[in-house]
């Protein structure tokens, strides 16, 4: 037989009739039950109702709230009320009343009898005609995030009061309450980055669909499209018409993010399609104009640049509206800057004309027209100076002997190198003289 242990290291009798007895045994049901509960609720309102209708239950409580501590204003927003009087939605300031305190200090409170409480705030029960005699006030922390409370009022018995053990028992319940609130806030931030991210890839596959495909030369029109971020507020175009034209374009749209990405591809697609029948570029930039006026977001608009090359004489009839100079390489290596004759399009009503939007012809001669985005001239090279216009066109008049599309190609190389320094998307188109190749 092994050595009787001393008496004072004996096991109590009663201690362990204390943990099989049927309070404790209550509490341990209750925690499993709303473990339970919590663990498969994703929802954060049904999180929030169904801790609080397990908690009222089991204490036996008259009524009871739970409040949310809002990040971004400070203040403390019930977000559910079980009991005679429904107070959901009501907004307490931070330290306003039992919760605030218990919120403000991170500490729970029993008050046996609201009238000898300074801080009780009688203003809620003004409000609901309900008449509160004690409160429970537990906080609800995770890792020292504090998220809210949960407030008990009037204990369901002749007393009408509450005891040690239900606080005791409450700030349990709250902290189980807490991990479930917070588990479902990143469980619902986890679905809506996830959705997020499928709009975003949705709308980077949309975007590349509006993009032309490349066409082998001696094709004269290429053009290139780097965005900035996932989406891209630039845009270019090229499609035949049935006379063997070709019409051209390209844009930039203010701002960043999806909205320019929207307001992006609708004004791609009102350039394609109402292209097949405006062989004007002037009128065409007008009618896009009319369009976006009426029903862009309100301070957005579009610059814009488009044209139609006739290959088989070189000819380009051009019009601008509030975009970046275009610029024309003649076979002598000199340039020629062929500025806007309108403001961007969506900001005022404009018709076509000396006062509007006009076009300009005029012959390549055996040259190339660029036209770029500001994402090109203010981007950066792998030094950190700014390309700037001379730059571009020194880049250009480098590889002169090189095809259009290795020129713009190059371009994009010098300002792809500069990394992290680039701010704005990139975008190049290149029409060259064809008619001198036959």
């Amino acid at each position: 037989m092994g050595d009787i242990p001393p008496d004072d290291e004996r096991r109590d009798p009663a201690r362990q009739d204390r943990r099989s007895s049927p309070a404790l045994s209550g509490h341990l049901e209750l925690l499993a039950r709303m473990s339970g509960h919590l663990a498969v609720t994703t929802d954060i309102e049904e999180t929030i109702q169904k801790a609080l209708d397990l908690i009222i239950h089991y204490v036996a409580a008259e009524a009871g709230s739970l409040f949310l501590l809002e990040a971004d204003t400070g203040k403390l927003v019930c977000k559910a009320s079980v009991g005679q009087a429904d107070i959901c939605g009501i907004t307490l300031e931070a330290g306003q009343g039992i919760v605030g305190q218990c919120v403000s200090g991170s500490c729970s409170r029993i008050v046996r009898d609201v009238s000898e409480d300074r801080d009780f705030e009688p203003s809620v029960d003004d409000l609901t005609g309900f008449h509160t005699r004690s409160i429970l006030c537990a906080p609800m922390i995770v890792h020292d995030a504090m998220l809210g409370a949960i407030e008990l009022v009037n204990k369901k018995d002749e007393s009408g009061l509450f005891s040690e053990p239900d606080l005791m028992m409450l700030q349990t319940l709250a902290s189980a309450a807490a991990l479930a609130i917070r588990n479902a806030r990143m469980t619902e931030e986890l679905v809506r980055q996830e959705r997020l991210n499928r709009e975003v890839e949705l709308a980077i596959e949309m975007q590349r669909s509006l993009l032309p495909a490349a066409r082998p030369a001696p094709f004269p029109v290429s053009g290139i499209n780097l965005p900035v971020y996932e989406v891209s507020g630039d845009f270019y175009d090229f499609f035949e018409l049935d006379d063997g034209r070709i019409y051209f374009s390209l844009g930039d749209v203010s701002g960043k993010g999806m909205d320019a990405a929207l307001l992006m591809s609708r004004t791609s697609s009102l350039f394609r399609c109402l292209g097949k029948t405006i062989h004007k570029p002037a009128v065409l930039l007008a009618t896009i104009n009319r369009e976006l006026f009426e029903t862009a977001i309100h301070g957005m608009f579009v610059t814009m640049t488009c044209g139609i090359l006739d290959p088989a004489s070189g000819t380009v009839q051009l019009a601008n509206a509030g975009h970046e100079p275009a610029l024309l390489h003649d076979c002598n290596g000199k340039f020629r800057s062929i500025p806007a004759s309108a403001p961007p399009l969506g900001i005022i009503y404009s018709e076509t004309g000396e006062t509007g939007i006009r076009d300009e012809t005029f012959r390549l001669n055996g040259g190339t027209l660029y036209i770029f985005t500001d994402g090109v001239t203010e981007g950066f090279l792998e030094n950190g100076d700014p390309l700037e216009v001379d730059g571009l066109k020194k880049i250009i008049h480098g590889q002169s002997g090189e095809t259009v599309t290795r020129r713009i190609e190059s371009v994009i190389a010098c300002l792809s190198s500069a990394g992290q320094n680039r701010r704005d998307d990139i975008t190049i188109l290149a029409v060259e003289d064809s008619s001198q190749h036959r």
